[in-house]
C-alpha cells in the first residue's frame, strides 16, 4: 500500500497493491485523527483502525475483527 499526502497532512490517499491481504485491496483513502489511523475503501467504508505503537508501525483491527499491523 502506497500512502500519499502532504507533509503533515491528517488525510490522505492510499494506492494499493497487488496481494493486498483482506479486503485491502479496495482501500482509498486514510485519515489519522485522536482514535489513531482509519483506511476506508472506494465506498468510504471504514476497513481498519489502527494505532502507533512505535516509530513507522500501527497495529489494529480490521472490521471484521482481523489484527493487522501496517509498517514501513
Amino acid at each position: 500500500m502506497t500512502f500519499g499526502a502532504q507533509p503533515q497532512a491528517s488525510e490522505g490517499t492510499i494506492a494499493p497493491a497487488g496481494g493486498c491481504p483482506y479486503s485491502f485491496f479496495t482501500s482509498r483513502k486514510w485519515n489519522y485523527t485522536t482514535a489513531g489511523l482509519i483506511i476506508r475503501d472506494h465506498n468510504a467504508q471504514q476497513l481498519a483502525q489502527l494505532s502507533p505503537t512505535g516509530d513507522g508501525r500501527f497495529e489494529g483491527k480490521t472490521s471484521a475483527g482481523q489484527e493487522v499491523a501496517l509498517s514501513r
